[in-house]
């Protein structure tokens, strides 16, 4: 469940910046403008597609994933936690990249990025330990009832 609350976190940010980015909302509040420079950077688009949208579809699977594992069918399963770490790692590649840009390249801090990064760090740390405290195969966790 945290990973799925993190998740949801971490959605709402990156659909602010994309409201933002695509011109739904006008302004962006961050306080001294290293949102609106990084924004308004070419590194805030992928291909003609805002990198906010992408952050959007990555917590969007996490939280279909995350919702998948509280189903009692695949409790015990652990595709939908490996499928979490999966992604929740390849953001945090991602994440690191664009911290790395805002950093070294664009020299200016989004406090929605900064918040999306930490995010994705926790939701990897706790997909992380949900696939460490989960038994592998067909071993139950949950102790015999006498």
């Amino acid at each position: 469940m945290t990973v799925a609350l993190l998740s949801l976190v971490g959605f709402f940010i990156s659909l602010y910046l994309w409201l933002w980015k695509v011109g739904i909302i006008g302004t962006i509040a961050c306080g001294d403008g290293g949102c609106e420079t990084v924004q308004l950077s070419a590194y805030a688009s992928f291909l003609g597609i805002p990198v906010a949208f992408f952050g959007m579809l990555a917590y969007g699977t996490l939280i279909g994933l995350s919702l998948l594992g509280l189903q009692p069918r695949w409790q015990e399963r652990r595709g939908p936690t490996v499928g979490l770490v999966f992604v929740a790692g390849a953001g945090v590649i991602f994440t690191g990249y664009l911290t790395y840009l805002e950093a070294a390249v664009i020299h200016a801090w989004c406090r929605w990025c900064v918040a999306s990064s930490v995010v994705i760090v926790l939701v990897f740390l706790a997909s992380l330990a949900g696939l460490w405290s989960r038994p592998s195969g067909g071993e139950s966790s949950a102790a015999p009832i006498r």
